[in-house]
């Protein structure tokens, strides 16, 4: 559909216009397959609801970019769990742009798990990358450095069971509000938090067991 077209074509100038704000370096065949992502995701979320309705700007920013921010805190060859993948943010682009992560998704609706299968397939070049369909919960934990989390139901209440359920010694790099923040920062000793660009109200939690 033309609009999809066009929608696509605004969200590649707003990926190249605010990537400096995000630190984040965008090569001209970086910005085409992370629209590619966004133009499957158009794709789709009018019969599974993958994101709310929003401009392709923001989409760039409140979502790509801000996935992106992860990137600086995963080494070469990283192990991620991604809990609540949903639309495959924030791992999917972060995929997209490094072939050397490892990841496992982990997705508790059936019919997000139909997207983000064929995310994998189309998108990304991942051969250990997996999705596990499941409630992070009843899932063993598997043997990785990194665990991501950007929305989950219940985040605040959420929090202690993903502290528990992560392996130890491993890294949670959550995007959090205040509250979320504060409750992290009470259960942990070593919690990090990075203001997200353009926000004061949220943060991409850096919080180490």
């Amino acid at each position: 559909m033309e609009i999809d077209r066009l929608s696509v074509h605004r969200l590649s100038q707003a990926l190249g216009n605010h990537s400096g704000k995000f630190s984040v370096r965008l090569r001209d065949e970086d910005i085409e397959r992370l629209s590619n992502y966004y133009s499957l995701l158009l794709k789709w979320n009018s019969r599974l609801h993958l994101v709310a309705p929003c401009s392709p700007e923001q989409f760039a920013t409140r979502h790509i970019l801000e996935s992106l921010l992860l990137l600086r805190h995963l080494p070469r060859n990283a192990r991620v769990a991604d809990v609540g993948s949903g639309a495959g943010l924030p791992i999917i682009p972060c995929l997209i742009l490094r072939e050397d992560l490892s990841a496992i998704l982990i997705e508790s609706s059936p019919k997000k798990s139909v997207f983000l299968r064929e995310a994998l397939r189309v998108l990304t070049n991942h051969e250990p990358a997996r999705l596990i369909v499941g409630r992070f919960e009843e899932t063993p934990a598997p043997k990785v450095d990194f665990v991501t989390c950007r929305a989950i139901e219940r985040f605040q209440q959420v929090v202690p069971k993903l502290i528990s359920w992560a392996p130890p010694r491993s890294t949670l790099l959550l995007f959090a509000g205040k509250a979320v923040l504060a409750k992290l920062e009470g259960l942990l000793p070593s919690v990090e938090a990075e203001l997200i660009p353009g926000s004061d109200q949220r943060f991409l939690v850096i919080a180490r067991l």
